[in-house]
């Protein structure tokens, strides 16, 4: 099934825009909250951004597994776009 770059933007600003942010909260709270665990447990400063790459990261590699879900894809351009929103 081919999907449109148009229909997985859509999709992904849906997502970011929508219920992820009410169950959540803030993106870069959120990912503020992360890095500050994160930091602590890895003993190194991380922000927000380190998070939301790092998690596009985690993205990236589950693309090896034998069989890659749309959502895989649609996930990783939400982390990019919230790593350019908390930049």
């Amino acid at each position: 099934m081919v999907v449109s770059i148009d229909e997985n933007l859509k999709e992904a600003l849906k997502i970011l825009k929508g219920p992820r942010e009410k169950e959540y909260g803030n993106k870069k709270e959120n990912h503020d909250n992360i890095a500050k665990l994160w930091s602590a447990y890895l003993n190194i400063n991380l922000t927000a951004h380190d998070v939301a790459l790092m998690m596009l990261l985690l993205k990236v590699a589950r693309t090896k597994s034998p069989n890659p879900t749309r959502d895989t894809y649609i996930d990783m351009v939400g982390y990019s776009a919230i790593a350019g929103e908390v930049v």
